[in-house]
């Protein structure tokens, strides 16, 4: 009998070959126990304490059965129990993964898979939908600012700032003026630019110096920033000077700085057009307190002309 024992090992090694084989195909030709996976968001961040901490993972199930669900990591090491023995119907189910461990604590950077198991069909599903945990915030540099005096006034002439900036992942980029975010900007772009026209809820904002600062948000949620904060003047119109003391008929020197291509100006009675720069006019013939007022695309600045006849 011993002579034949290896011919009969060697037909039961085939005989279990070709049985596993058997088996093996017919699960590629039964139906998936498991339909219509879902898992969002693919990156989640546990610290950031925003919509993307977590991720749902959902699915339908054929049949009911005692389900269990695990996060493995790459080296198919269970991670976190979502459930262990859960009695589920068939239809739709869902589960919520956090990015952490059974005792709350957070997972390391990296590529994370839910595992289904099956207890009455014998069935161990690894879902086709990585998670990746990102804990890191994005690094935000702003590279640019151009002008530091503008004047948003619809002229086309120093309408807007242009705010360059550069991050180390593709991030979605704010812009905040005094602490208060005015613009996000669309896309996720890791170089570009922002523009700000001067306006904050729509408004436009009045004349004064404001500081620009970037922050920055990755697909994960994790914040990063700010940047350093920056000044910048919006400027409509402005007199180098708010009073002149003058005699009647005298000469009246005032620097105007404005982006517009003309100004009107307003003495006393007398009106009239210049260019920005040093505006020289005649003061009144009559002493008196008189009103300076220059304008510019509808902005107006003034100043006060003392008219005082000289003494005898």
């Amino acid at each position: 009998m011993a002579r034949f024992a290896p011919a009969a090992l060697a037909a039961a090694l085939l005989a279990a070959t070709a049985l596993a084989f058997l088996y093996t195909e017919s699960l590629k030709l039964t139906p998936s126990p498991i339909l219509g996976t879902r898992v969002l968001p693919k990156v989640i961040s546990p610290v950031c304490n925003c919509p993307t901490d977590s991720a749902v993972i959902a699915f339908r199930l054929r049949e009911a059965d005692v389900v269990g669900v695990e996060i493995i990591d790459g080296d198919g090491d269970v991670v976190r129990n979502l459930a262990l023995r859960e009695s589920v119907p068939r239809g739709a189910v869902s589960y919520v993964w956090n990015g952490r461990t059974d005792l709350g604590t957070t997972l390391p950077e990296g590529s994370y898979r839910p595992r289904v198991r099956l207890r009455r069909q014998h069935r161990t599903i690894v879902l086709p939908n990585p998670i990746r945990v990102d804990t890191t915030p994005p690094v935000v540099r702003m590279t640019r600012l151009v002008p530091r005096v503008f004047s948003p006034d619809g002229d086309a002439r120093r309408d807007r700032v242009v705010v360059g900036y550069r991050v180390d992942e593709p991030s979605r980029i704010s812009l905040y003026v005094d602490g208060k975010r005015v613009v996000v900007k669309k896309g996720r772009k890791t170089e570009g630019t922002i523009d700000w026209f001067g306006r904050s809820d729509g408004e436009p904002l009045p004349q004064d110096i404001y500081t620009l600062r970037l922050g920055a948000v990755d697909v994960a949620g994790n914040e990063g920033g700010p940047t350093r904060s920056k000044p910048v003047v919006i400027r409509y119109v402005a007199l180098g000077r708010t009073s002149v003391a003058t005699t009647p008929g005298g000469r009246v020197a005032v620097l105007v700085l404005s982006d517009a291509a003309r100004v009107t100006w307003k003495l006393g009675a007398r009106t009239g057009v210049a260019r920005p720069g040093t505006l020289r006019l005649r003061a009144p013939l009559q002493p008196g307190r008189f009103t300076l007022t220059v304008t510019a695309n509808g902005r107006s600045a003034r100043a006060a002309v003392l008219v005082r006849s000289p003494p005898p």
